[in-house]
C-alpha cells in the first residue's frame, strides 16, 4: 500500500487576524507564518512522482475458451491463484501442454474420421479449478476436469493441490502426510462406511458386505485424490477424498467424494513440520 502526503488547505492564520480584528477594531498584535500551499509543495519532482506512480496490477481470475472447427478447449482458475505469481505460472503451463494434447488427440481424430468417411465432431477438453480453502500459510484447491476424444462420453477426472505459501511450494495433499499408507490407516475405517452409505443411496439398497464384485469392495482411499479444507479457516480440520468414476462404481453412478473431520489418528499421520497446519475440529 502506498502511503501518500496530503496537506489541508488552509485559509492564512495572518489574514484571519486581519479580518478579526478589523471587526473587534483592534489589531493583532503579532502576525502569523501562512502555512505553504499544496500546490506549492506539488512542484518538488519527488512528490509529483510518487502522486502520479502507477498502481499495482490487480490480480483477476483466469478463464480461457477457446473454440474452433477442430477441438474445443476451456480452462479456469480462481483470483487467489493467479495472485500467486509461482502457482500461476504453473496453471499458464499446465493450460498449455492441455492444449498442446488435445490438438494433436483431434488432428489424429479428425485424420481417422476424414479416412474412416465418417462425421467428425470437435474433441474437448475443459478444467476448471477451485478453491477448497485458504489459510494463512496454505491455499487448498480441487479441480473438475474432463475431456472428449471422440468416445461414448466424455472421460471425467479430479485433482488436487495444496500451495505451501511459505516455501512458495506446489504440493499434493498426501505429501503432507509421513505417507500415504499413514494416511490410509488413519482414515480407512470411517471412508469405507461412508463410501458404501454413498453407494446404497445411489443404488437404493445397501452393499453386500460378502460381494466380492469390485464396485462393492472397499478402495484405497489415499490412492484417491486427496484434498485438504476447514471449518476454521485457520488448521485444516477436515480431509476430502474424490473419487473418480470407475474406481467404486460404474460411470452411470459418477463421482464419489467422501469428506473426514481430523481426528488424533490423522494427527498423528501427519509430518511433524506440518502438524501445526492441522488440528482436530471442535
Amino acid at each position: 500500500m502506498r502511503a501518500e502526503k496530503t496537506i489541508m488547505r488552509q485559509v492564512p492564520i495572518a489574514v484571519l487576524a486581519l479580518i478579526l480584528a478589523s471587526c473587534s477594531g483592534k489589531s493583532p498584535e503579532q502576525p502569523v507564518q501562512a502555512t505553504p500551499s499544496a500546490s506549492a509543495e506539488s512542484s518538488d519532482p519527488a512528490s509529483a512522482a510518487t502522486a502520479t506512480a502507477a498502481p499495482l496490477p490487480i490480480a483477476k481470475p483466469v478463464s480461457i475458451d477457446d473454440s474452433t472447427p477442430l477441438y474445443e478447449f476451456s480452462y479456469a482458475y480462481p483470483v487467489q491463484a493467479a495472485a500467486i505469481p509461482g502457482l500461476a505460472a504453473w496453471f499458464k503451463a499446465d493450460a498449455a501442454k492441455m492444449k498442446r494434447d488435445l490438438v494433436v488427440h483431434a488432428k489424429e481424430g479428425q485424420s481417422a474420421a476424414k479416412a474412416d468417411k465418417r462425421t467428425y465432431y470437435p474433441y474437448g477438453h475443459s478444467t476448471k479449478w477451485g478453491v477448497v480453502t485458504e489459510l494463512p500459510g496454505w491455499l487448498s484447491l480441487s479441480a473438475q476436469r474432463w475431456e472428449s476424444l471422440g468416445g461414448a462420453h466424455p472421460n471425467p477426472w479430479q485433482e488436487g493441490l495444496v500451495w505451501n505459501k511459505a516455501a512458495g511450494k506446489r504440493m499434493k495433499g498426501t505429501d503432507l502426510f509421513a505417507s500415504p499408507a499413514a494416511l490410509s490407516a488413519a482414515i480407512r475405517v470411517p471412508f469405507c462406511a461412508a463410501l458404501d452409505k454413498q453407494r446404497a443411496d445411489k443404488r437404493g439398497e445397501p452393499v453386500n458386505p460378502k460381494s466380492r464384485d469390485p464396485f462393492d469392495l472397499c478402495i484405497d482411499p489415499a490412492a484417491q485424490t486427496v484434498i485438504l479444507g476447514s471449518t476454521d479457516k485457520t488448521h485444516f480440520t477436515r480431509i476430502g477424498v474424490l473419487v473418480d468414476p470407475y474406481e467404486a462404481g460404474p460411470y452411470a453412478e459418477g463421482n464419489y467424494e467422501v469428506t473426514l473431520p481430523v481426528t488424533a489418528a490423522v494427527l498423528r499421520a501427519v509430518k511433524p513440520q506440518y502438524r501445526s497446519a492441522f488440528a482436530v475440529p471442535h
